[in-house]
């Protein structure tokens, strides 16, 4: 399944570029994407995703496939496997970053692979999941670019806030500093720790394009219960005659 989105940051290229390509220090804009350590250039943590009543978790490590600096362009290689179940995920992640005005424009072009309870939404839904959740990571991307606190990864980002999170879920520039790098980091100091992260809400983030997706499914049960109940009244009818 190929994925394509780009996004545009207020902010130069070379400011830019060393964020996105600071693992520890971006991963908390990650929704439900928790960084536990950092081991010889490979980066590793779990990503929670919640399915209606069912959560399920995520466990890998990400690695740089390719990096160049120069030309802003990086290719990211991600695998993980449930904790709790039989599903898989795997994903190529293809970064470029060009000028554009006073600000950077960034393509980001993701081969992704998945299997188990989570590949039942199919390739639409995961697409507009993934654009909602790509608009949480800009947001926070660009508060910490521009020095604010970064909104931390919400549970949902397409509740009835509207994706804001929870004044209690936005960490100080305090707390940040408090939280320390990450254990087993090659780069200490340039860490940040955000505690647990909140599971990825699919079924809320889906929201309207999911309740499309189903209401034909829907309609049709409907239908087919309302003509099976007439034919066992007619039937029942005719008995009676």
């Amino acid at each position: 399944m190929e994925l394509n989105h780009e996004f545009r940051v207020d902010k130069p290229p070379e400011q830019v570029w060393e964020m996105m390509t600071d693992i520890p220090a971006i991963a908390p804009c990650l929704p439900g994407a928790e960084l536990q350590e950092v081991v010889d250039g490979e980066y590793r943590g779990v990503v929670k995703v919640k399915l209606g009543p069912v959560t399920a978790q995520y466990k890998g490590a990400a690695t740089f496939q390719e990096r160049d600096d120069a030309a802003r362009r990086a290719v990211l290689r991600a695998e993980g496997r449930e904790t709790r179940g039989q599903g898989n995920a795997r994903a190529t992640i293809r970064a470029r970053l060009e000028p554009d005005g006073g600000g950077t424009r960034v393509a980001v072009e993701t081969d992704l692979m998945i299997t188990g309870r989570v590949a039942q939404f199919g390739r639409g839904v995961l697409a507009d999941v993934s654009s909602k959740l790509l608009d949480q990571f800009v947001a926070c991307l660009e508060a910490k670019l521009s020095g604010q606190a970064a909104p931390a990864a919400t549970e949902t980002a397409g509740g009835g806030d509207g994706g804001r999170p929870d004044p209690q879920d936005v960490p100080s520039d305090a707390a940040s500093a408090e939280a320390g790098p990450v254990p087993g980091s090659a780069t200490p100091g340039s860490a940040e720790s955000a505690g647990p992260a909140k599971p990825v809400d699919l079924l809320g983030t889906a929201g309207v394009p999911l309740g499309k997706r189903l209401l034909p499914v829907v309609v049709a049960v409907l239908v087919g219960l309302f003509l099976l109940r007439r034919r066992r009244r007619s039937h029942r009818d005719g008995r009676n005659l």
